[in-house]
């Protein structure tokens, strides 16, 4: 039934709620504050994603350097994508969810020295580290294929 108004034009008192103009309303203003949060939110995640590459980086070169003094001052002959290394007993390299990491010897010093690179899913960000240069973790826009002297 149809709501009933008195002379004044005030509604009676059993007849309470929404009208759809303010449902309405409602409806665009969390849709407005979405289309804020999301892009953020993203921005957020790619971010704590590329500190946690950076990390494992740091941690996988205390691992390597650790492998060096463990094992006659040579370095592992390969590191699979999970962080297991080959020719070494000191452990795997740990990585966090997500993050992969690429290994290369430099094979023409006999070990001597490796070039390390991790990145976090597909953000096409790289970190790397080159142990004859030393120095601190580069942030690279690609990751190279083959063992180089410096990132």
């Amino acid at each position: 039934m149809a709501s009933i108004v008195d002379r004044a034009g005030r509604r009676r008192n059993n007849d309470i709620g929404f009208t759809l103009i303010e449902l309405l309303v409602v409806v665009v203003i969390i849709g407005v504050l979405i289309a804020i949060a999301i892009p953020l939110y993203l921005n957020y995640r790619k971010g704590a994603e590329n500190k946690s590459a950076a990390s494992d980086l740091r941690g996988a070169i205390s691992t390597l350097e650790q492998c060096y003094t463990d094992n006659s001052n040579v370095y592992p002959s390969a590191v699979t994508g999970a962080g297991a290394m080959t020719g070494c007993s000191t452990g795997a390299i740990k990585l966090s969810s997500g993050t992969t990491i690429t290994y290369f010897p430099d094979v023409t010093t006999n070990t001597a020295n490796y070039l390390i690179y991790t990145t976090h899913g597909s953000n096409g960000v790289f970190y790397c580290y080159a142990s004859a240069a030393g120095g601190s973790v580069q942030t690279k826009s690609a990751a190279g294929t083959a063992y180089a002297a410096t990132c």
